[in-house]
């Protein structure tokens, strides 16, 4: 029987997400000729439709967990902020330099940057299939267990892996170095929800601390 609710949570947020990024990145580029623009939201948002339909019919929790966004950790909510603010002024930031025509990118870093673009969304896939337990805000479920096969057999925290990769991709495929430049923030944001979030795991989910001795790397295997 289909969650009717919990179908109509997920458009709705996805509706949500498309109209604020289409007018974040439109209204500023002062045009709807902005190629570049229309590249990036079908990268994003095509897939994304896709994972939350295989969700919704495969694995509903998964998808439940994914649409909560309701932060309790006060360091985590900060992050959020930060994090907020960080895509608005990159968003903002690449449709004004559409507009006014500051910097154009090679068509080559276009492409390439779409590619691992897409690599990354496949990695992000790989890590919701692996991990039911992955929500959207630093938590342990009920019965949650570690995972330390496939990706997390490399890397505590493959998510933030493929979010990396992600979103430093995104302002490449908007044509804006700019916005690339304020996207950096990025992994520095990561380095402090993965100190907070370790901290929670450690404290609340049980064997944590020796999945912690056995995989060494957080995100990037021989170097953190």
């Amino acid at each position: 029987m289909m969650d009717t609710k919990l179908f109509s949570k997920a458009l709705t947020k996805f509706g949500f997400g498309l109209i604020i990024v289409f007018l974040l990145l439109f209204i500023p580029a002062g045009s709807l000729y902005y190629l570049n623009g229309w590249l990036f939201i079908a990268l994003l948002f095509i897939p994304m439709f896709i994972a939350g339909i295989i969700m919704f019919t495969k694995s509903p929790e998964l998808l439940k967990r994914r649409l909560n966004a309701k932060e309790e950790e006060a360091e985590q909510k900060i992050v959020i902020l930060i994090s907020g603010i960080m895509f608005l002024l990159a968003f903002v930031l690449a449709g004004l330099n559409f507009r006014f025509g500051w910097f154009h990118l090679p068509t080559m870093v276009i492409i390439i940057a779409s590619i691992i673009f897409l690599i990354s969304y496949i990695m992000y896939s790989e890590v919701l299939r692996e991990n039911m337990y992955l929500s959207r805000t630093v938590e342990v479920s009920e019965n949650q267990k570690v995972v330390d096969t496939g990706l997390y057999g490399l890397v505590r925290h493959p998510m933030y892996t493929s979010t990396i990769f992600l979103f430093l991709s995104m302002p490449l495929i908007l044509d804006s170095i700019f916005s690339f430049i304020i996207m950096l923030i990025y992994p520095i944001i990561i380095i402090f929800r993965i100190k907070n979030e370790e901290k929670v795991l450690e404290q609340e989910l049980e064997g944590y601390k020796e999945y912690k001795e056995k995989v060494k790397y957080k995100i990037m295997p021989f170097i953190w």
